[in-house]
């Protein structure tokens, strides 16, 4: 587990907390690793989870499945980044999403209870990380709200440029890569594959802008 403690130091999570204080943490939060093979499930919609989660190696994809398996993409999670924070209450309820590895990962686990509450040792970077959990969960509510400006929109090319020049403006290019495939990024958008492949199409014929796959450049 020490082998990602320089990614736990980059995160908002820990932010602060210089990587020798991190490694006394992993008792004092209970914290354990595990390792997910591509296409293996973290999480079902319905699982309980006390825990908070971050993901160290590899690439997850919060995502649902409809009745007739129509997916839908709710967010990607990158290396840093944790989820399960909207469980923290004790009603919190079960898993709506699932979580699924997009590719072979490695995710930590801390305990809700054990980080909420003061350790008897009263550990000083303990209420950093308390601090901190609330600024990354503003972080993750501001994403939500990307989303759903996104999602907002009425039609596929609304929603394709809506999400493009937010992606251009976080680059600060008008060249940039997006972390999904075509139909990643249609399960993202809650569009059709094929519908909106044949709009990026008509904005490549209308100049409105270049790309090759993932590989957008806005013109």
């Amino acid at each position: 587990m020490k082998k990602y403690i320089s990614v736990l130091k980059n995160t908002i999570l820990f932010s602060g907390v210089s990587e020798e204080e991190i490694a006394p943490m992993f008792s004092c939060l209970d914290a354990k690793l595990r390792t997910y093979k591509k296409g293996e499930y973290i999480l079902h919609q319905g699982d309980l989870l006390r825990h908070i989660t971050v993901l160290v190696q590899g690439e997850l994809h919060i995502q649902r499945d409809d009745f007739w398996g129509n997916r839908s993409i709710i967010h990607r999670i990158a290396p840093g980044e944790m989820f399960g924070e909207a469980y923290l209450a004790p009603d919190g309820g079960t898993v709506v999403n699932d979580v699924v590895s997009i590719e072979e990962s490695v995710v930590i686990f801390f305990d809700i209870d054990r980080m909420m509450t003061t350790c008897s040792s009263s550990c000083q970077f303990h209420t950093r990380v308390i601090r901190n959990l609330f600024y990354a969960i503003s972080e993750k509510n501001r994403r939500l709200v990307e989303k759903l400006g996104h999602m907002s929109k009425r039609t596929t090319r609304e929603k394709l440029i809506s999400y493009l020049s937010e992606v251009a403006k976080q680059q600060n290019s008008s060249c940039f890569t997006i972390p999904f495939n075509r139909q990643q990024l249609a399960d993202f958008l809650s569009v059709d594959r094929s519908a909106m492949s044949n709009e990026l199409c008509k904005m490549r014929d209308e100049g409105l802008l270049e790309f090759h796959k993932n590989q957008f450049r806005l013109l």
